[in-house]
């Protein structure tokens, strides 16, 4: 699976089990912009390496970083996560679906099973 494959089925895991209450989304900072376009989205606040899932529940706030089988974690990524750490975030780096389902479901995020 490639990455954009674990994160679409990631989003159709907490489409159809999020927990209540529950608030997830991704915050589209990734692909190529023009230098112009990138000095302006920094200027508004945009961070390179915040995670593909983000997520609140119960004042909690989660970040999980999804990567293909080999994927790598770059240096801002690892940056992010550990300033959301720091934070008081729960954050995780996970390598497959399975790994990110088991973190969502670890963390409370996802109940039941899909069918």
């Amino acid at each position: 699976m490639t990455e954009q494959d674990i994160q679409r089925a990631v989003f159709q895991h907490l489409n159809a089990r999020g927990a209540p209450g529950m608030f997830a989304f991704h915050c589209p900072n990734g692909g190529y912009r023009k230098p112009k376009e990138s000095a302006i989205f920094k200027g508004l606040g945009v961070k390179a390496g915040v995670p593909d899932v983000i997520a609140i529940k119960d004042g909690k706030f989660y970040g999980l970083e999804l990567k293909a089988l080999k994927g790598v974690t770059s240096p801002a990524q690892i940056e992010v996560l550990q300033t959301m750490q720091k934070a008081g975030a729960e954050v995780a780096v996970v390598h497959s679906l399975e790994a990110a389902i088991q973190k969502l479901e670890q963390w409370g995020l996802l109940t039941g099973r899909m069918a």
